[in-house]
């Protein structure tokens, strides 16, 4: 049989879906999503949010807007695992089980962390001032996000690779530490389409709510134009050669193209095509790529309470693989029941010592009988026969009952009494020293065990 690929990817419900996002995580998920080999995990990112966002009515907004794109984009919720990460309790907790494990130097060398103490150092601010600790804890709850559904690929823009790689060392530390023998987590790797492992956005930077330079994915076709003709480019004039290599604007060309278009492209720009028109040609080729995707976005957004109702069913879904995995988990770093604690440390000491039992069968006249058998298997004792299962049953549990035993000699054997009725005979002996002996064995059997 073929072990699926559990694939996982999610976006931060902090703003309007750009091209970015489509081109870097939505677009290839969902065509890696429709591999009949692939198990796939899609879902918003709304914790994450918080790190980066107090407004709570532009959250809630771009939770709707993100939830949208995903399914006008092609999602077949049938096939995937469809969530909010708020929907998922297990994830918090598993984010501090984490945590107690992350090393912090680990989390010091975060990008994220790292680039806003510089920006404090270079305005003469103390290093950690306006840090959270949501933003310094980040990638461990990006962790938990991975680990909890054991994602094998995971899908990001290159400038993610390193949270992805910090998943993997938390996951190690957690088995190495807890895993007893097991491997609780398998190690994710990050999944990049390397053409557009990143897009650029109007001023040439990574396009990203953060830089408000953004192309939103479905708006209208006249703003969509218009964004696009804000896109910096050098000053060269029509039928000057242009260097594709160093346009932006071909960048997001190529991310959307296919590759002989790709290449007529480039040639027209080293011919000296004009950045207008090179920036119609941009135009139309997004149009129609994302024309009919635009119409399910608004009819989806029109339509709320069916999209809260798809992302309810995913969530139930998604905690069928999280409450279990988590239990497990939670035993493996000692939160256990008294009770159940309690029943694993008898079973581990019966299980450690093995010793005699009672084994019952039915006989040929269909009588219930049963044997004490030591721990090699050899018979200590045969019960007489009984009309029926359960008076076989009270006698062995009267006879494991710690009480005074019965036993009498019979030549080389012996037999066991209770309340003046003979209920068992051993089986006859080579001697009487050795039939001393299995007495004495029966007696060490029937005590009870102490817990």
């Amino acid at each position: 049989m073929t072990t699926r690929t559990r694939i996982l990817t999610g976006i931060t419900t902090t703003g309007t879906p750009h091209l970015g996002n489509y081109a870097g995580a939505i677009r290839p998920a969902i065509v890696a999503s429709r591999d009949s080999n692939a198990d796939s995990f899609y879902f918003l990112a709304d914790y994450h949010a918080l790190i980066k966002c107090d407004d709570p009515q532009r959250i809630q907004r771009s939770r709707q807007e993100i939830a949208a794109t995903w399914l006008a984009s092609g999602l077949d919720v049938e096939r995937v695992t469809f969530y909010r990460q708020s929907d998922i309790p297990e994830i918090p907790e598993l984010a501090w089980l984490l945590t107690c494990v992350a090393a912090k130097g680990l989390l010091n060398r975060a990008h994220a962390y790292k680039a806003s103490v510089d920006k404090n150092l270079e305005n003469g601010e103390d290093p950690d001032a306006g840090i959270t600790m949501g933003l310094y804890s980040y990638p461990v709850l990006m962790a938990a996000d991975i680990l909890m559904f054991n994602a094998n690929k995971v899908p990001v823009g290159r400038d993610q690779i390193q949270h992805v790689e910090m998943a993997r060392d938390i996951g190690q530390r957690f088995n190495h530490l807890f895993g007893n023998g097991k491997e609780f987590f398998a190690m994710p790797e990050a999944l990049i389409e390397e053409s557009v492992a990143t897009l650029p956005g109007l001023d040439g930077r990574k396009m990203s709510k953060s830089y408000d330079n953004t192309i939103p994915l479905f708006t209208s076709a006249k703003d969509m134009k218009s964004a696009i003709s804000r896109i910096v480019t050098d000053s060269k004039a029509p039928g000057e050669a242009k260097d594709p290599d160093n346009s932006h604007l071909f960048t997001l060309y190529q991310a959307f193209s296919t590759p002989e278009q790709s290449a007529e492209f480039r040639s027209e720009l080293l011919q000296g095509l004009g950045w207008g028109e090179a920036k119609e040609r941009l135009f139309k080729l997004l149009d129609a790529e994302l024309g009919e995707s635009r119409e399910r976005y608004h009819d989806l957004m029109s339509r709320p309470s069916d999209m809260e109702d798809i992302l309810l069913a995913g969530a139930q879904k998604a905690r069928k693989t999280a409450t279990p995995f988590l239990a497990q988990l939670r035993e493996a770093v000692g939160l256990r029941s008294f009770v159940s604690a309690a029943q694993n440390t008898t079973t581990a000491k019966k299980k450690a010592v093995k010793g005699p039992r009672f084994v019952s069968f039915r006989d040929e006249d269909a009588s219930f009988r049963f044997r004490l058998l030591t721990a090699d298997g050899e018979q200590l004792l045969l019960s007489r026969s009984f009309v029926d299962g359960k008076t076989a049953g009270q006698i062995t549990k009267q006879l494991q009952s710690g009480e005074p035993l019965d036993v009498r000699h019979e030549d080389l054997g012996f037999s066991v009494w209770l309340d003046g009725e003979c209920v068992a005979h051993s089986p006859a002996f080579a001697d009487s020293a050795t039939r001393d002996l299995a007495i004495d064995a029966l007696r060490l059997a029937l005590v009870p065990v102490q817990d």
